[in-house]
This record gives C-alpha cells, structure tokens and sequence, in this order.
C-alpha cells in the first residue's frame, strides 16, 4: 500500500506492507545514498511479514535532496535530519488505520540506525524495539543513554571498524541490547546467506521484544 509521510511541509513516499493480522510494525531507516527501494531492506521486510509483521519503508529524503547528496554525500551524514524524518514515520504509523495501535520497532542501516537510536531516546512511549544493520549507533552520540527500547545490533564479522564502533557504542547503551557478529559477513552483507541471517535475527528480535511498552531495565552485549 503506498503512503504519503508527512514531514512539516514536505509530503514523503513510502510503502506498507501487511500480513492479515499484525503483531506490530517495524518502520525502516535506509542508510548512506539508499531510499525505501533498498533491495536488501525491501528483502528484509518481506521476511518479516512472513512473521507477521506490517512494515513501513519510505524516502527520508526528497528526490531534490537525495539528487544532492548524490553529489555531495552529506545530508547522509545529517543525522539530525535522518532523525526529524524517522520520527514522522514513526507518528505516521501511529496514525495510518492499517497500523495505528500497533507496537513499533525501527530497522535501521549505516547512518539510519543512528536516526533510529535518536527517535528511540525522544519517543519513548512510541519505540519498542530496535534492530541496526550494519549501522553507526556511535553517530547518535549522548542519545544512547536515553535510549529504553530493547536493541539489536547486527554486524559483519568482516566489517572490522564498523564492529568495533558498535561495540563501543553498546557499552553507552542502558537499554537490553545484544551486539550479534555474522560471520563471514561485509558491510553490505552481500555474502551467500548473511543476509538470511540479518533477517532471521531481526525476526527473532522483533518477536521477543516487539509486544508492548517500551522496556527499561539494563542490559548485556555479547
């Protein structure tokens, strides 16, 4: 079902997809130079509504922006502005009849799962669980603190900065967070079944966390 975002003034694209009864919906942050038509976050969401989960994958730039990034490669690095998008998705969500009620995680890759970290810590009341793919939790610098939602950091074992910034950014966390290492896996997770992998993890994610109120007791990485 194609949506409209509503972002101030400015009217995002965006796409919900649906099994017969959700259990929650996971709103999609796309990373550096993507768009809601990322292959590997479309084939993400498609597994979980194999799990019953309604997702929400949508531009968080306009094509004007998203054409000057292309040339400049910096408002992928706004984060703040990644992060002011990410939260009308999330207020859309919870106002679109297909979802409004639904519990609400957020699925973010490179910059966006520092935008996801961000909208977690503002709202929440609103967040209920997290998942990063190969993402940079670091950039949502003193956010991690406040972050309550249970979060999922996913990462290549061959993405060696990558890991190690999460991992320090997992120590910033007083959320339950788990750091998970996929084997064999880049950063774009393009190896024969890494991918599977990111999406069974998520899943599993999603279905123990995804369920109600935002929780807020301490946590462990591993």
């Amino acid at each position: 079902m194609e949506v409209v975002v509503q972002a101030g003034q400015l009217q995002l694209p965006g796409t919900v997809g649906q099994p017969a009864a959700p259990r929650g919906c996971v709103v999609f942050a796309h990373g550096s130079g993507s768009s809601r038509h990322s292959p590997r976050n479309v084939w993400v969401s498609q597994r979980l509504h194999a799990r019953g989960f309604a997702t929400l994958l949508f531009d968080l730039l306009t094509a004007e922006e998203s054409d000057l990034d292309a040339r400049s490669r910096t408002l992928r690095f706004d984060v703040p502005l990644l992060a002011a998008r990410l939260t009308s998705g999330v207020d859309s969500v919870r106002q679109f009849p297909a979802t409004r009620g639904l519990p609400i995680g957020l699925f973010g890759a490179s910059t966006g799962a520092a935008a996801a970290l961000i909208v977690a810590a503002r709202r929440p009341e609103a967040v209920d669980a997290i998942v990063s793919r190969g993402g940079r939790p670091d950039l949502a610098g003193d956010a991690l603190r406040a972050v309550r939602a249970p979060t999922l950091l996913i990462v290549g074992g061959r993405d060696g900065t990558v890991l190690r910034l999460n991992r320090e950014a997992a120590a910033q966390l007083a959320a339950p967070h788990r750091v998970e290492v996929v084997a064999g896996a880049t950063h774009l997770f393009e190896e024969s079944g890494t991918l599977e992998e990111v999406a069974r993890l998520a899943g599993d994610w999603f279905e123990s966390h995804l369920t109600g109120p935002a929780q807020s007791e301490g946590g462990t990485s591993g």
